[in-house]
């Protein structure tokens, strides 16, 4: 790391309630009013030699308690959540509910619970996926799923951002092509808001070495070959061989459900 880049702040460990005031700040340290892609940008470069608690610690330091975190449970959430309860456990964290996830996924939501004492919260559509199929003449995930994913997930991530500075996401670079040049720390037009990923720069074995040495809970699907998980209509388990998202929206050029994607779809 260059000398003159400024050292990553030290890890901000969360002790609970009875804290003294003095010992966290009641207001984040001055940043940018607006957002100063400049400053986001310099602010990336400087992480991405920083390992992803001091990441998670950063955007603590600088957005809390205006931060929220949405996650699907997938191992990368999981280990992010394992994290934020030793961080800032008070970090708002939501799922993007959409009728159609998995059993194991919502049950994985009470596990995490139980371990981290983290609930977190289930943001749903207006419609339920009764009145939604009634309203579209059956399932809209087979006729358009790009509009499905943009009704019953980016409206509601645009929803669940209102009064929010920034959120987190657990993308990795190597997941896909749309994901590929995620910085650090960006700015994101689609939701008006800071995008933080701390583990960008991971690898998927990176990852799973971390879960298998804290045993920390994960959806038991991924022991079935699903090595993506989103909406059980859109997703199956992936074959030898096959890219870790192989399974989503197989048989289609769909590889996204909008959410990191470089450019809005509507």
């Amino acid at each position: 790391m260059p000398a003159s880049i400024e050292p990553v702040p030290k890890l901000t460990l969360y002790t609970g309630p009875d804290e003294s005031p003095a010992a966290r700040p009641a207001q984040p340290p001055a940043r940018p009013a607006k957002p100063d892609l400049g400053w986001l940008a310099e602010q990336s470069q400087r992480l991405e030699a920083a390992s992803p608690p001091e990441i998670i610690a950063w955007a603590v330091e600088h957005y809390f308690p205006k931060l929220t975190m949405a996650t699907a449970f997938g191992p990368e959430g999981c280990l992010i959540l394992h994290w934020l309860a030793e961080i800032e456990p008070r970090t708002p964290v939501f799922n993007l509910d959409t009728g159609y996830q998995f059993q194991e996924t919502l049950e994985l939501r009470d596990r995490i619970a139980e371990r981290y004492g983290i609930e977190v919260e289930l943001k749903q559509p207006e419609l339920s996926v009764e009145q939604y199929e009634a309203l579209h003449g059956g399932p809209l995930y087979k006729t358009n799923p790009d509009r499905c994913c943009f009704d019953r997930k980016i409206s509601v991530l645009k929803q669940a951002a209102v009064g929010m500075d920034a959120w987190m996401s657990g993308i990795r670079r190597d997941q896909s092509p749309d994901r590929a040049k995620a910085p650090i720390v960006g700015w994101d037009k689609k939701f008006a808001l800071v995008k933080i990923s701390p583990l960008a720069n991971w690898t998927k074995q990176q990852v799973w070495k971390m879960i298998v040495e804290h045993d920390i809970p994960y959806n038991p699907l991924h022991d079935q070959g699903y090595a993506s998980i989103g909406c059980w209509p859109c997703t199956r388990s992936v074959m030898f061989g096959e890219d870790e998202r192989a399974g989503r929206w197989s048989g289609t050029a769909k590889t996204e459900c909008g959410l990191h994607t470089l450019e809005e779809k509507e």
